[in-house]
């Protein structure tokens, strides 16, 4: 698992936390100031192969480093192509959701509904995550899956529920999942 240190470890863990330092592998570390030197790229890429960098801000963080590598850079393209495949392994083995359920404690997030948005996006192509939460929103699939969950006898002690309580736990459900979801989509903005 990736780890940092900070001075402050207040706020949400999606908030800027200010300067970092990251450790990859073994003993080594880097700055989150979008430098990194090449006797670290082994580390980095030994971290992304070995799914020891494995949090959504962690592989954000990553991803924006790379980026940031001239096209000179030894291993780039090999790192990139570690990188690719360690967002694949975030989100088919089910960090996303777990990332996703720690974040709605209420209502823990539909693991359907992930799926159904995984079967829609290409692996091969961009960031696999970012396609696979694009895809929940852009295909307003909460509001669909969060229905769903609420029409579940299991929600209710095994009885049926009256319609006015699907809607209850349905809207409760598509609030707080839209709301994480938004949370989460801001690792790609700006």
């Amino acid at each position: 698992m990736s780890t940092y240190s900070s001075a402050s470890d207040q706020g949400s863990i999606y908030s800027s936390p200010g300067r970092q330092d990251y450790q990859v592998g073994a003993g080594t570390t880097m700055s989150n100031t979008r430098t990194v030197n090449t006797t670290s790229l082994p580390a980095l890429l030994q971290s992304l192969r070995s799914h020891t960098i494995n949090t959504l801000p962690a592989l954000r963080r990553t991803e924006r480093l790379i980026a940031s590598l001239p096209a000179s850079t030894p291993n780039k393209a090999e790192i990139a192509k570690a990188l690719h495949d360690a967002w694949i392994y975030y989100v088919d083995y089910h960090s996303l959701l777990n990332e996703l359920r720690g974040l709605t404690k209420t209502y823990p997030f539909s693991e359907s509904c992930l799926e159904e948005a995984k079967r829609g996006v290409s692996k091969g192509s961009g960031n696999y995550c970012y396609g696979v939460l694009k895809r929940v929103k852009d295909h307003r699939l909460i509001p669909t899956h969060a229905r769903a969950l609420a029409a579940k006898p299991v929600m209710w002690g095994g009885r049926n529920p009256s319609s006015s309580e699907v809607q209850k736990l349905a809207a409760a459900c598509e609030a707080e999942w839209t709301r994480v979801l938004t949370i989460v989509l801001r690792h790609w903005e700006g």
